[in-house]
């Protein structure tokens, strides 16, 4: 570990994977954390390195099963996890992809993936003995899934504790929790008066807690309906982040109590002014909003990945799931006893700084179940 010879040109890849908005958000904050520091670092999108059939279904099959085949979806992320053809198909297509990454890798001495499927190609480089660059893969999901771990990568990072010890209880593999790859505009945190202006600007009623709801930049999942049993409740006003679904916008607008935007850059304002987040998948937003201290809620999660977030984050104390109307009702009835601790988005040592001193040569993870028996790929 920590191939990064003295000398060496301080250069690191990240590889992420245009799925959503998650994987790339991730990537580039690391790189802009990586580069105040003066290190070169590039991303590179692991869509490009598959054969073109494969992209558009790994894009665009992903947004069209969650919408309109959720069981399909769900069926396929628990074939994932097990061996079986579906496996030997996803990690075959892994294994196209590997002259080009290898090709990408050239003279990196630090390779970081935030992308599931660029880790086992990664893994794979390496297994193969085809690569000699430092591997690190960062999780973005709280839950750990089969694909985001594989045995010859060097090391794996989490945002929490949580997401570590599923790591190592579940795939035998050693995992270090190093914080989210978020701006730190989400620790900032206004003043009253500038919160209040804040939802004044929106239209937003000051003496009504605010719920923002966020579904993603696609805006999947069963959002609409979602909206209606949160504004039902007559606990809140409804606050939606459309992303960049035009469609779903159009149909939450001119409904009571719901302000529904498109793609917004000031999430952090957003995330301080409301009092609650309600969450269907448990990415990076989710990331986002435990850095801010906002307490977060999953409601409706969409299949896959979201349900499995949602059973993770539930069983850690980091964000309830109530799985009907009422129970949902009584969350938001008592938003204010929501505990969110912005401690469990870990501070120390920053996932940044754990990459740039593998760079150096240093083993800043080795002491962490170093000596941890690993899942067999």
């Amino acid at each position: 570990m920590g191939r990064a010879a003295s000398g060496e040109t301080a250069r690191i890849l990240v590889i992420s994977g245009s799925v959503g908005a998650g994987h790339d958000g991730a990537a580039d904050e690391l790189i802009e954390r990586l580069q105040t520091w003066g290190v070169r670092a590039e991303r590179r999108d692991y869509l490009d390195a598959v054969p073109r059939f494969a992209r558009l279904v790994l894009r665009e099959g992903y947004t069209l099963s969650i919408g309109y085949a959720p069981r399909f979806f769900e069926w396929l992320f628990v074939s994932l996890e097990r061996s079986g053809w579906v496996q030997r198909i996803t990690l075959g297509l892994c294994h196209l992809a590997r002259p080009r990454v290898r090709r990408w890798a050239k003279d990196f001495p630090v390779v970081v993936s935030t992308y599931p499927l660029a880790s086992q190609t990664l893994g794979q480089l390496r297994g193969a003995g085809a690569l000699d660059a430092t591997t690190v893969t960062f999780l973005t999901d709280p839950a750990v899934h089969r694909m985001w771990v594989h045995p010859e990568v060097d090391h794996h990072l989490t945002v929490t504790e949580a997401t570590s010890r599923m790591g190592r209880l579940m795939y035998r593999t050693a995992m270090q929790p190093v914080g989210g790859l978020v701006s730190a505009r989400f620790r900032e945190h206004p003043s009253p008066d500038l919160r209040a202006s804040a939802r004044a600007e929106l239209g937003l009623r000051p003496d009504r807690p605010v719920v923002l709801l966020v579904a993603g930049s696609l805006g999947l999942g069963d959002v609409p309906d979602a909206v209606r049993e949160i504004a039902g409740t007559g606990c809140a006003q409804v606050l939606v982040l459309c992303g960049r679904n035009a469609r779903l916008r159009a149909e939450l607008e001119g409904m009571e109590n719901v302000l529904a935007l498109g793609w917004r850059d000031d999430v952090p304002a957003l995330m301080s002014l409301a009092d609650v987040l309600v969450h269907n998948a448990g990415g990076l937003t989710l990331t986002e909003a435990l850095t801010a201290g906002l307490p977060a809620i999953t409601f409706r999660p969409i299949p896959g990945h979201g349900a499995a977030n949602a059973a993770a984050l539930a069983e850690a104390g980091l964000a309830p799931w109530p799985k009907d109307v009422d129970e949902l009702t009584a969350l938001l009835r008592e938003h204010e006893l929501l505990r969110c601790d912005p401690g469990a988005v870990i501070r120390e040592p920053d996932a940044a700084r754990t990459v740039l001193r593998l760079l150096a040569g240093d083993d800043p993870v080795g002491d962490v179940g170093d000596g941890a028996a690993r899942q067999t790929a």
